[in-house]
């Protein structure tokens, strides 16, 4: 067990504190059971590190830090930890990348009703279905959910500028005012530029040349390691995923024809759906469906979306489509803290109430003339007037 501290003191040494994730805050640290699920590279590890620092004698036995990936646990359980950490007077126990540990849930489950004044925190894939296991933890657990850098966390995290998270309904009624207030301060056109390239993923920092490279090679390890171990799907399985994110990333946005996607990538319907879902809890791809309750596994999406802007750029490079990035930006920002829905009408339906069409700054009201709560949502502007809302303004929302 000393190992595992010893290479806990080492990392806490070296996080930084300076900037924290949007959902740091929003977390209630209190609870016995938390479950924190996010894509690889979102910065799950910092912030349970950052915690720990700023809320924990520094080096106290009370408290420990492990990733599930230490190969420590090849030859040690789970629980055999908690019972030695506990005997030593641990109260707090933080476990990374759970789904590295086969049996995660039951030994978690074992943990919460075996030792009911220790805390436990873990995190793990957004593939990570807290509610599957072998041991359902949901009515134990609080379950959050990390999602990339906004485009307002960008702005503090590379340029060190902090704003307040705003709500759509804060956009629709006061866009221009809030658009002018952050127009005293930067060109919010030129950062958003950079943002839709390389600014969803903290790790850009870096080496933001490479970073196309390390994004790529991430989704790859997601779909061969992190989905094999969350869904226990095999080999054939993970190939025909990557051929269908290969497809995939050359038609979005596109309503899927399931039937002849599934002939394109040789696959069965069921099948086909099932990838789809995995892909989308992967964050690899969005997909709007037209229930704004959310997409559920074995139904058929409305609309599919590459997961953020930065994979079209990582893919095609200044060739990326840009009505795809528009539309990729809009609902990769909105969708963390409001309900979006496909619509016949319009682009997007944000929480049952507001009809957004997106387009650029020449975009005409004629899809939205006529319609209650229509808006136009356009790149290139950095000003809106009436119900014309710049784009980047969305990005403010988390």
């Amino acid at each position: 067990m000393q190992q595992l501290f010893s290479t806990f003191y080492q990392q806490l040494n070296r996080v930084s504190i300076g900037f924290k994730r949007y959902l740091y805050n929003e977390i209630h640290w209190q609870n016995r059971l938390i479950a924190i699920i996010g894509s690889r590279g979102t910065g799950k590890t910092t912030m349970l590190l950052q915690h720990i620092k700023l809320n924990h004698q520094p080096y106290s036995a009370e408290v420990l830090y492990a990733s599930l990936d230490n190969l420590w646990f090849a030859t040690h359980s789970l629980l055999f930890l908690a019972d030695e950490f506990a005997k030593q007077g641990g109260k707090s126990l933080y476990l990374d990348e759970v789904h590295n540990y086969l049996g995660w849930s039951r030994e978690i489950k074992n943990i919460y009703d075996s030792h009911p004044d220790m805390k436990v925190v873990f995190t793990g894939s957004s593939l990570l279905e807290v509610y599957k296991g072998e041991a359902d933890l949901s009515r134990r657990a609080i379950t959050y959910q990390l999602f990339g850098l906004s485009y307002r966390e960008f702005l503090e995290f590379e340029y060190g500028m902090k704003y307040d998270s705003v709500s759509v309904d804060d956009i629709v009624m006061n866009h221009t005012t809030l658009a002018m207030t952050i127009l005293d301060r930067m060109k919010p056109l030129v950062i958003y530029n950079e943002y839709i390239r390389f600014g969803y993923f903290p790790y850009y920092k870096e080496d933001k040349e490479l970073y196309a490279m390390r994004l790529l090679s991430t989704l790859n390890t997601i779909i061969e390691v992190d989905l094999p171990a969350a869904e226990r799907i095999d080999y054939y399985s993970v190939v025909k995923i990557k051929k269908l994110f290969a497809v995939l990333a050359t038609l979005v946005p596109f309503t899927p024809n399931i039937s002849q996607l599934s002939h394109d990538i040789e696959t069965t319907r069921v099948s086909l759906l099932n990838y789809l879902y995995y892909l989308h809890k992967a964050q690899a791809i969005m997909m709007l469906s037209k229930e704004s309750t959310g997409l559920k596994q074995m139904s058929k999406p409305e609309k599919v979306y590459l997961g953020n802007t930065n994979y079209a750029f990582a893919l095609g490079g200044d060739q990326a489509n840009v009505g795809s990035v528009r539309e990729s930006f809009f609902m990769s920002q909105v969708r963390v803290k409001h309900t979006v829905a496909y619509s016949n009408l319009v682009d997007f339906n944000v929480s049952d109430r507001y009809n957004f069409e997106i387009g650029g700054k020449n975009k005409s009201k004629k899809q939205i003339a006529g319609l209650s709560n229509g808006y136009t949502v356009l790149d290139n502007i950095e000003v809106g007037y009436n119900n014309q809302i710049p784009l980047w303004l969305f990005g403010m929302t988390y």
